[in-house]
């Protein structure tokens, strides 16, 4: 199998290998790393009994092949996947929730982080300077990047997140660990953050001083793996209902829903894809048929979605350049405040299902779908719903119970400091 090779989406960097592009992040161009083709896998080549941690390799064995982590891709899907991802039965009989939340940060980022962080801990020299890891959050990214890299030695992590604009919960979260990992609350949006991360990255003289690399879903270490858990839930619909699996995926920075996009394109039985977003309007308005447009992040009740220039849609238009046939691959829409709460409550109170914010909006799409004599849907479920108790536990009108991992994490002191919105500041800190 000859070595998958991976462009820029700006065309202005040379195409690298695998490794190259997951320990760089950002390429030198500004633009985010792709396969330069996507690989066609058959279901008939995954195993029928196989668990989440062989789906994915067989699913990423073309994308590792030639590269110096492909021997190690086994351990490596081993050690990301060692999370259940089940595939849970609905009220209604044509839908499943496929729960991402069973990690150890309680949401579906943990999966990405844990394949990123193994795969540069076996991409990294021992005797090569310490490499700091950059991530900006709007929720979830944080946190699951931060235990993943926890007390590794030679990576150190910093997280951006939004002062004031994530849970509680969430902020004690990215705050908890201590050690190797700093929380950085920034006097501004998650925008803010993201566009903070990817100046440091394309600043040369700063790599030069302090080795970056990202763990946002800007890499592909974190992206590659996201598509394993849509393809292993497909192809147990295709068995279980003889039909593709159609995907409501909530999206905020686009990088679940481009997964779910390349898994398609790879071959497995995806059928519609479905973006279900909160009052940040980008992303609908484009698919409706208006031009791109980024704009400011509006605060939301789905927080981790707070995004107003998703990065990842330079990837979905790389993937598919035409607009018109990129338009007709994805539908959208938005879904707001006074919904997500109408939602969770009575889906909680008729169901006995109990949704994050996040899930709430792709739930709200499903429950206008009408119901089907054939084919499934699949929505994906995001967060775990106690980690947003200041949201739900006043509208249910009771406590939630909170996971073990999660328990644990809130029970350790939380620390962050303080930083302007300032590329220039982040840099200081850097250098310091």
């Amino acid at each position: 199998m000859s070595p998958l090779r991976f462009p820029s989406t700006r065309g202005q960097s040379p195409a690298v290998g695998l490794g190259a592009a997951i320990a760089a992040g950002l390429a030198p161009d500004g633009g985010l790393y792709v396969p330069a083709q996507l690989p066609s896998l058959a279901p008939a080549a995954f195993d029928p009994e196989g668990d989440l941690a062989a789906t994915a390799q067989t699913l990423l064995t073309p994308f590792f092949a030639g590269d110096a982590l492909a021997e190690a891709l086994p351990a490596i899907c081993a050690e990301a996947f060692a999370i259940e991802a089940p595939l849970r039965p609905l009220a209604r009989p044509d839908a499943s929730l496929l729960e991402l939340f069973h990690g150890p940060t309680a949401a579906f980022k943990d999966f990405g982080a844990r394949f990123l962080a193994a795969c540069l801990r076996r991409l990294r020299a021992p005797e090569a300077p310490p490499l700091t890891i950059l991530v900006a959050t709007s929720g979830d990214t944080g946190a699951a990047v931060g235990a993943a890299f926890h007390r590794q030695s030679g990576l150190r992590v910093a997280i951006l997140y939004p002062q004031d604009r994530v849970s509680p919960r969430q902020a004690h979260q990215l705050g908890s660990f201590g050690d190797n990992v700093h929380a950085l609350r920034v006097a501004g949006s998650f925008d803010d953050c993201q566009r903070m991360v990817k100046a440091a990255l394309a600043d040369t003289a700063l790599q030069a001083r302090v080795p970056l690399s990202s763990a946002n879903s800007i890499s592909l270490g974190r992206l590659l793996p996201q598509m394993a858990y849509h393809a292993h839930a497909a192809l147990q619909a295709q068995r279980a209902h003889r039909a593709p699996l159609d995907l409501i995926v909530p999206t905020g920075n686009l990088g679940n829903a481009t997964a779910a996009a390349w898994a398609r394109a790879a071959g497995l039985p995806i059928g519609r894809i479905v973006l279900a977003c909160n009052a940040n309007a980008t992303l609908p308005a484009f698919f409706a048929g208006d031009a791109y447009r980024p704009r400011a992040a509006v605060p939301t009740l789905a927080n981790a979605m707070d995004v107003g220039a998703p990065s990842n849609f330079e990837r979905l238009r790389w993937t598919c350049p035409d607009e018109a046939t990129l338009r007709a691959a994805f539908t959208a829409a938005s879904v707001d405040d006074a919904t997500i709460r109408a939602t969770v409550l009575a889906h909680a109170r008729g169901h006995g299902e109990l949704l994050c914010p996040h899930t709430a909006t792709a739930m709200h799409l499903l429950d206008r779908e009408p119901v089907r004599a054939h084919g499934h849907w699949a929505v994906v479920a995001t967060a775990h719903p106690a980690k947003f108790e200041q949201v739900l536990e006043p509208l249910l009108g009771r406590t939630l119970p909170v996971p073990d991992a999660l328990a644990s994490m809130l029970a350790r002191p939380s620390r962050s400091e303080p930083l302007p919105a300032d590329p220039a500041a982040l840099a200081a800190w850097l250098r310091a």
